[in-house]
């Protein structure tokens, strides 16, 4: 009765066997690029100008987003936090372009989009100090 035992035992192993393998592959990629995930797509329902992303960072973690626009379109974002201002938030054109903002103290911010492409929003906390806050995002292009 244990060669049953010892060999479902050993097809267990050998199974685990590949697994174990690709686990350091896998995350010696994510090291290698930084162990960052990819920035979150933001997309506006069919015939809605404005989208609400809420979520939350921690310590010095930041939230990523893309947003595709077009030249002239007015865009919009005002940022909430609890607790209150414990978050701010950067855009960057495609080529990092600052457009006027720096990294400090965003809450709001409404201009009108020098070029078409893709926009990237940043979202984390002002300071390092341990502790949480959670956001909501509201943009609107128009």
């Amino acid at each position: 009765m244990k060669k049953p035992l010892l060999a479902k035992i050993a097809k267990g192993i050998a199974n685990l066997i590949p697994i174990l393998l690709v686990i350091p592959i896998a995350s010696a990629a994510a090291v290698a690029q930084g162990g960052k995930a990819e920035p979150n797509r933001i997309e506006f329902k069919r015939g809605a100008t404005t989208t609400i992303i809420n979520g939350a960072v921690r310590g010095d973690e930041e939230a990523e987003y893309f947003l595709a626009a077009k030249k002239g379109q007015r865009l919009i974002i005002k940022l909430t936090s609890v607790p209150a201002k414990s978050t701010v938030f950067q855009l960057l054109g495609e080529n990092n372009d600052t457009l006027g903002l720096e990294y400090d103290a965003n809450f709001d911010y409404s201009g009108v989009l020098p070029k078409t492409g893709d926009y990237f929003i940043t979202v984390a906390r002002p300071t390092k100090v341990k502790g949480a806050s959670r956001f909501k995002l509201t943009i609107t292009a128009r």
